[in-house]
């Protein structure tokens, strides 16, 4: 589970640059995007070569934590193994974490972070409250992959852009992810359901799909945030850029902005009919998703791309998983209906002060190389920011087909956002959305709620506020 900031190039990231972006190339520009920043790394080093751009000591030991979500952790292990073999004697040592602030927020108070860690999951850290204590990145994407070719000319267009910070590459987003309204073709086929294009035909499809003993959505308390995300994918597609920017600066009065209210309406008209499956804030998340993927108690299930590989283990055969746009509110958005939420995901950071900084760039570099970055895709059933990794069929998933085909019918118009990981709101914001989800609040109290949130960040004057035009 996740999600992911710069002012400089942002734009053009959010309005195409991902745009077909499993088939796209990524250029030699994109260092412009990621300038700025020196290293300050710390510890013993080696000698620098193509082979050890970082100077990474010999025999030397990196310490990464990596959360493990939908994605596991095995396909570090796998780069971890090509680590210990490019450098003999040298040890990977990979630990998991669901709870990335709680266990790593007091390493970087106290001076001795691990090496490489996804700052991923509902529990990542805000990255406004450790920018001054990351490396910069340029060096990775300016170094060679194992294959021999300069990093950031096999990466797809605009992946570096969730991870700069004021100009400075502080996070390599690794994963391509995107966001989308996940369900099993099959199971319309059988019923002769077509997937809903705005939310009054999603209500028509709640009665028909009620009237099959079958709800239109449910939820695990963990990932009650995911119906947030999809109000706002709606919303931003309604309103345009201007209801993004807004969230992103947190402007006051935000979340009443009329085409945010007109999606919380609809949604709330479908909670208080009933489409929602309840208990969802008593249920854990993987629990209530087996619910949809593998006895099919609901028909939707908005998700990032990750879904496929967290379920694949507890999904109906013959389900045939699919990804469609979020339905938009009227037939005539300000986006067109298959405008699509995208961004690279699962931020990977290098804290400067730990022990072996050059080695985790190092095992970083690896990561990208296209031996690591095809072994994810097969294995994850999603593309890394690494090109030419994924096969047309998908390596047999009809999820990451799927994924292709929703990037190259957005065009142009792709967009993401970035203020809830950057300020770290996730946290309060499921406890506001397990609460509209239960029915037990109204569209006027999930505004204010959220508001208030935003406005608690904006008037916090130890957070540093980064502007996105």
């Amino acid at each position: 589970m996740n999600v992911q900031h710069q002012s400089v190039g942002r734009r053009g990231f959010l309005r195409g640059a991902l745009a077909a972006a499993v088939l796209v190339p990524m250029g030699g520009t994109i260092a412009s995007c990621a300038a700025g920043g020196g290293s300050t790394t710390t510890g013993p080093t080696g000698t620098v070569s193509d082979t050890n751009p970082f100077g990474m000591a010999d025999k030397s030991t990196v310490d990464a934590v990596i959360f493990k979500g939908g994605y596991g952790i095995d396909y570090v292990n796998f780069a971890g193994t090509i680590f210990e073999k490019t450098h003999a004697g040298s040890t990977a040592k990979i630990a998991p974490s669901t709870d990335i602030a709680q266990e790593l927020q007091p390493r970087f108070v106290g001076g001795n972070p691990p090496d490489l860690i996804d700052n991923s999951g509902a529990k990542s850290i805000g990255f406004s409250t450790i920018l001054a204590q990351l490396e910069d990145l340029t060096s990775v994407v300016e170094a060679k992959n194992l294959e021999g070719k300069v990093i950031k000319d096999t990466l797809y267009t605009g992946v570096l852009a969730p991870g700069t910070f004021d100009g400075k590459l502080a996070a390599l987003n690794y994963v391509l992810t995107v966001f989308a309204m996940w369900y099993s073709d099959s199971l319309l086929k059988e019923n002769g359901w077509t997937v809903p294009k705005t939310w009054d035909e999603m209500y028509t499809l709640g009665e028909q799909a009620k009237a099959k003993g079958k709800y239109l959505f449910l939820w695990g308390k963990e990932a009650a945030s995911y119906y947030l995300w999809m109000m706002m994918e709606s919303a931003i597609k309604e309103g345009g850029d201007e209801v993004r920017l807004g969230l992103e600066n947190l402007k006051e009065g935000c979340w009443s902005h009329p085409a945010i209210q007109s999606v919380f309406t609809a949604m709330d008209k479908i909670v208080k009919a009933g489409f929602f499956k309840p208990g969802g804030s008593g249920t854990q998340f993987t629990a209530a998703q087996a619910q949809w993927s593998n006895a099919q108690e609901a028909v939707f299930y908005p998700s990032g791309s990750w879904i496929e590989n967290e379920m694949k283990d507890q999904t109906k055969a013959g389900f045939n998983m699919t990804g469609a746009p979020t339905p938009t509110v009227s037939s005539s958005p300000k986006m067109p209906y298959t405008a699509l939420h995208s961004a690279a995901g699962e931020p990977y950071i290098v804290p400067s002060q730990g022990k072996n900084a050059a080695g985790g760039k190092e095992l970083l570099r690896i990561m990208l190389s296209k031996e690591a970055a095809t072994n994810f895709a097969k294995t994850r059933l999603a593309p890394t920011i690494v090109k030419d990794t994924v096969p047309a069929d998908g390596f047999g998933s009809t999820a990451l087909v799927s994924q292709t085909k929703l990037l190259a019918d957005a065009g142009e118009d792709i967009f993401t956002w970035n203020f809830i990981d950057l300020y770290g709101t996730n946290k309060d914001q499921l406890v506001v959305m397990n609460t509209f989800l239960d029915g037990k609040s109204d569209v006027a109290t999930l505004t204010s709620a959220l508001q208030n949130i935003s406005d608690k960040v904006r008037n916090d004057s130890s957070v540093k506020k980064i502007e996105v035009k």
